[in-house]
């Protein structure tokens, strides 16, 4: 018989601990001791689970225990266990900082260490920001974050994200208004930086600007290239005027200017790709960037913008290139592709940069894809990106009632675990509802504290935000408080597990119509809750998938030490993300989009799809075919391929996962991590310096859709 420890790991029952613990609490206890009672406790308990064939946990054996000891009239004893469960539990929290800041530092500490999958933890930088982050957690949780939320964060009923940032007056993603940074000028490291005269100056300021923002905030950023096409209009209006003064013959300017622009077109967007794949923030990472591809037909600079993202999507394909000179591909930045009539592949004009991305979406993951025609139906008309992987603002208005997207961010995340209340309902609907409100309310009152936080913060903490433009123009000594308010700004309550919550209530998949049914009721109660919340504060509340990344493996892991493991729920190591088909559920990928789309619907704080895919190298018409579907059908998808490289023996495709979770060349057989680089959409965005071992299963576990 094997027992479930704490840490969800599982051995064999030894009831002479059993034992030997209740003896420990006689003499605390009475000061009276009887083995013969001891002996006895620790054999009705295993044979508990022996007749009752119930999966023995901890928890479950501690209240076994204590139940047994009153039954012999030991209540003295069965206090004095309590106790020893109390300093036995404060034993393993005192020093916790410590502790895992020294395994961090031997490498040990494999679930911090893996908990970011761009997060090399190795390297000092890194290092030095996960120390930190320890610490601030420590603080956070003693100081600032009320008692009950930390205990529900604890109990796994909820997960307040970046709590490592907590401590600091910073917050999660934004659109970065680059516009006005680069119209108006901003200014870095106290010194001013004015509007570029060209497009190569413009991208080299944009990177700036955006490692500026990456190290003063804890989540993903994003900026359109439609702030950046006047610039390369400025390119050649500068050219042109140089070589018609120098020549007299417009013709020849005109042939020049646009060799010339070309060439500034291609040495810009090589600078960003560079910059943003090569520098390092604060925090130990690539800053996590996404980049908007739109062609807006109805702006004067549509051409430039058709050129920048053809520039952006072939040089993505070509890749970059390791230590060893091999090709390999890019996490960041993230490139996403706006889908629409004059590029859906129905012979608009610039169906030749759809081709083009699907033969880069084959090879190097990228671009991602979002569809302008459900954009428009779920936000009013607009259009705009994720902040990061899939973070969206909700519609607001300026004093010129104009919807305002670029200079708006996101104050955090929490989310809730749906499964846990499907296994505390026990199939009873009533109950199931019931939980849901109450933790609903957690919720709540988790973002208010969040928000809180916040207020009160001078711009001076981060002036690239707050008073350069990348959000604001304000004062110095300025609070942010009016951005804070009045849903100019968001709160997002996230949400893991519906497939295993229906399938702890119903014990069938969400996938089925009965499924179906119950998933989107939740979905739906949870939307009228934040609209809610919105309605009596004022404050952007909004719904959104959660990129988890850590936390499919932190949510079922807690559930699985409390309640053992329940078939269909508990039974591996991970939860399935947001609304999505459980990824070892048979289904084609047409049927899987088609699917999960009335989830993005609901979704409006956040949400992506994925499908999984072959090598699709020597197929991009089913990729194409599948980028039309998704202009028709869903809001924001990506498909994933395996454009895996192994270092050693050169092998590119798919890098292989064995039984026990570690990576390995189908080739060579090479396992070495620095060896190799695996690539997977991890929830959203590239990872690629590996997960925990709940995502790692979770990404093993995924079956092809196509």
């Amino acid at each position: 018989m094997l027992i479930i420890k704490r840490d969800g790991t599982e051995v064999p029952f030894d009831r002479s601990k059993i034992r030997i613990a209740v003896e420990k609490a006689m003499k605390n206890g009475s000061g009276i001791y009887h083995p013969d009672i001891a002996e006895a406790v620790a054999r009705d308990c295993e044979n508990h689970f022996l007749e009752t064939d119930e999966k023995p946990t901890i928890y479950k054996i501690e209240g076994i225990v204590y139940d047994r000891l009153i039954h012999y009239n030991h209540s003295e004893t069965a206090r004095a266990y309590e106790g020893y469960r109390a300093v036995q539990q404060f034993k393993r929290q005192v020093n916790t900082t410590d502790d895992s800041i020294l395994e961090l530092m031997r490498k040990a500490n494999v679930d911090l260490m893996d908990e970011n999958s761009n997060k090399n933890a190795v390297i000092c930088s890194t290092q030095r920001d996960l120390i930190a982050g320890e610490v601030s957690k420590d603080i956070a949780r003693r100081k600032l974050i009320p008692p009950h939320i930390v205990q529900a964060h604890d109990e796994g009923a909820i997960h307040w994200h970046d709590m490592d940032y907590t401590l600091q007056p910073i917050f999660n993603c934004c659109l970065i208004n680059i516009e006005d940074m680069l119209d108006n000028g901003t200014v870095i490291n106290e010194k001013m930086v004015e509007s570029p005269k060209s497009f190569s100056t413009a991208c080299t300021v944009t990177t700036q600007i955006m490692a500026q923002v990456a190290s003063n905030q804890y989540g993903g950023q994003s900026i359109t290239i439609k702030h950046l096409a006047p610039y390369l209009r400025k390119t050649k209006e500068k050219f042109y005027k140089f070589y018609l003064e120098k020549y007299s013959n417009e013709e020849l300017a005109e042939e020049i200017s646009e060799d010339m622009m070309l060439k500034d077109l291609k040495d810009g967007v090589q600078t960003i790709r560079y910059q943003l794949s090569t520098l390092m923030t604060t925090n130990g990472q690539a800053p996590f960037a996404t980049i908007y591809l739109e062609i807006d037909t109805n702006s004067e600079y549509e051409r430039e913008m058709a050129l920048i993202c053809e520039e952006m999507i072939r040089q993505r394909l070509e890749g970059m290139k390791n230590y060893r000179g091999q090709n390999i591909g890019e996490a960041f930045p993230k490139l996403v592709y706006l889908l629409d009539e004059h590029n859906c592949l129905e012979g608009g004009k610039y169906d030749y940069i759809t081709r083009l991305s699907a033969e880069c979406t084959a090879k190097r993951l990228v671009p991602d894809y979002q569809s302008s025609k459900i954009m428009k139906r779920n936000y009013k008309g607009n259009a705009f990106p994720p902040m990061g992987c899939r973070s969206h603002l909700s519609p607001w208005k300026d004093e010129n009632d104009e919807y305002k997207w670029y200079g708006r961010f996101n104050q955090g995340v929490v989310s809730l675990n749906l499964p846990q209340i499907a296994i505390l309902s026990e199939g009873k609907m009533g109950q199931f509802w019931n939980i849901l409100d109450q933790r609903l309310e957690l919720c709540r009152d988790a973002l208010l504290c969040r928000h809180n936080m916040l207020l009160g913060t001078l711009s001076d903490v981060s002036p690239i935000h707050w008073q350069h433009g990348a959000i604001a123009r304000l004062e110095k000594g300025e609070t942010i408080d009016k951005l804070l308010r009045d849903g100019y700004s968001t709160l997002s309550l996230g949400y893991v597990g519906i497939f295993e919550m229906v399938y702890a209530m119903l014990g069938v998949s969400h996938t089925t119509p009965e499924g179906h049914r119950f998933a989107m009721d939740v979905m739906k109660h949870m939307k009228d809750s934040c609209d809610r919340w919105r309605n009596d504060t004022g404050l952007g509340f909004s719904l959104y998938g959660t990129p988890a990344e850590s936390l499919v493996y932190r949510f079922c892991r807690i559930d699985k030490v409390r309640f053992g493991e329940i078939e269909g729920v508990t039974d591996k190591l991970y939860y399935t993300n947001s609304y999505h088909v459980n990824v070892c559920e048979e289904i084609d990928a047409f049927a899987k989009l088609k699917f999960e789309a009335p989830f993005h619907d609901l979704s409006t704080g956040g949400c992506i799809s994925y499908v999984e895919v072959p090598d699709m190298t020597k197929n991009i018409e089913a990729v194409e075919q599948l980028i039309n579907f998704i202009y028709h059908n869903i809001q924001y998808a990506e498909i994933n391929t395996k454009p895996d490289v192994c270092y050693k023996c050169g092998y590119t495709g798919e890098i292989q996962l064995d039984e026990n979770l570690e990576w390995y060349c189908p080739s060579c057989g090479n396992k070495d991590r620095d060896e190799m680089q695996v690539m997977r959409r991890t929830c959203g965005y590239i990872g690629t310096n590996f997960w925990n071992k709940g995502r790692t299963q979770e990404i093993g576990d995924r079956v092809l859709h196509l």
